[in-house]
Formats: structure tokens, C-alpha cells, sequence
């Protein structure tokens, strides 16, 4: 950031008093820009024991596989968001269910929130953000060509409670190549 939103005159990357991190602060009215984590919402849309997959068309990792996911937006909820999301890249309609994930990306400078969900009928195409669209079985996942992390630990934490019947909430944290797994259940 080089200038302030409010005034626009040029910022400066000091630790304000009270604080004990660095912020953008602007020298002339002293409003102060915080950055914080950016809220990515998904899901793991099911139909008849399948799931909904999408071949991400954009950067970062084009042309790898992941769950309808994206940028929350301001005034919608998380859920809303996961629904919309699934609609631009899968145009596909679901049901939000229970949460399934909380993923701290700590090196990314986000967090991952994930749900369970339902897709009302087998109607889906590839959207703007997506190469190809297609229903998997578990056997099917492409695996080894998963987009991030954090969309493998979704899958495999969904997999594993529908193997079981319950449902749980997982949460991990990434930070930069260290996978850290708070607990054996985690």
C-alpha cells in the first residue's frame, strides 16, 4: 500500500502506539489500514455417492482439481457464499449443509472454511473458472492432481465421516510447506 484511502496522501509501515505489529499508517490524518486474512468459503457438493468436482481454469495451479471454492464476499454469509461459488464455477445448484472444515493458511494470509452439501440434481457445467466439471466417486479422485491442501484435507475429512456417519468439524493450520495436524483426529 502506498497511499491512503481517506486522503490519499502517502503511507508509512510503522507499529502504531498500542499496537504491536506494523501497519500502514498515513502520515497526514493518521487512519490507520489494517490487512488481514482473506475468508475463502466451499463445499463438497454430493450426488448419489459422487462428488462434484471442478478443473480449475485460472492460476494459481491451472488445471488441477478442486471443490467449488472462492473469495467470500462482503454482505453474504458464509454458507451464501459456498453456494455462490459452486454456482459461478460449477453451475450447480446445492443444499449447504453442516461445516466439515476450518483451515488456517497461515503463509497464504487466509483461512479455508468449508461445508458439506448437497447437489439437487446432476445438472453442472464448467463456469468461468473452470476447464471441466464431473461427478467422482471416491475411487475416481484424482488425487494426485488436487489443487491445494487444503481442498485434499476437506475431501479426506468428508470421506472419512461419511464412512463413519458422523459428522465433525476438522480444523488444521498450513504454513508454508509444513502441514501441521493439531490432533490424531484432526
Amino acid at each position: 500500500m502506498k497511499f491512503c484511502s481517506q486522503c490519499g496522501s502517502v503511507v508509512e509501515h510503522q507499529i502504531p502506539p498500542g499496537d504491536h505489529l506494523p501497519r500502514f499508517i498515513c502520515g497526514t490524518c493518521q487512519t490507520i489500514h489494517y490487512e488481514n486474512p482473506k475468508v475463502i468459503v466451499g463445499c463438497v457438493p454430493e450426488y448419489q455417492g459422487k462428488i462434484l468436482l471442478c478443473k480449475r481454469a485460472i492460476e494459481p495451479r491451472l488445471g488441477f482439481w478442486t471443490i467449488p471454492a472462492g473469495f467470500m464476499e462482503n454482505g453474504e454469509t458464509l454458507e451464501a457464499g459456498a453456494a455462490r461459488e459452486c454456482l459461478e464455477e460449477a453451475q450447480a445448484h446445492v443444499s449447504i449443509g453442516s461445516l466439515l472444515a476450518i483451515v488456517d493458511v497461515v503463509h497464504a494470509h487466509q483461512v479455508h472454511v468449508m461445508f458439506r452439501a448437497k447437489l439437487e440434481k446432476p445438472e453442472f457445467g464448467a463456469g468461468a473458472e473452470s476447464l471441466e466439471v464431473g461427478l467422482y466417486s471416491p475411487e475416481e479422485i484424482p488425487w494426485s492432481d488436487i489443487a491445494f491442501r487444503s481442498i485434499e484435507f476437506a475431501l479426506k475429512r468428508y470421506l472419512s465421516d461419511r464412512q463413519t456417519g458422523i459428522e465433525t468439524v476438522h480444523t488444521t493450520q498450513f504454513n508454508g510447506k509444513v502441514w501441521h495436524q493439531p490432533s490424531e483426529e484432526g
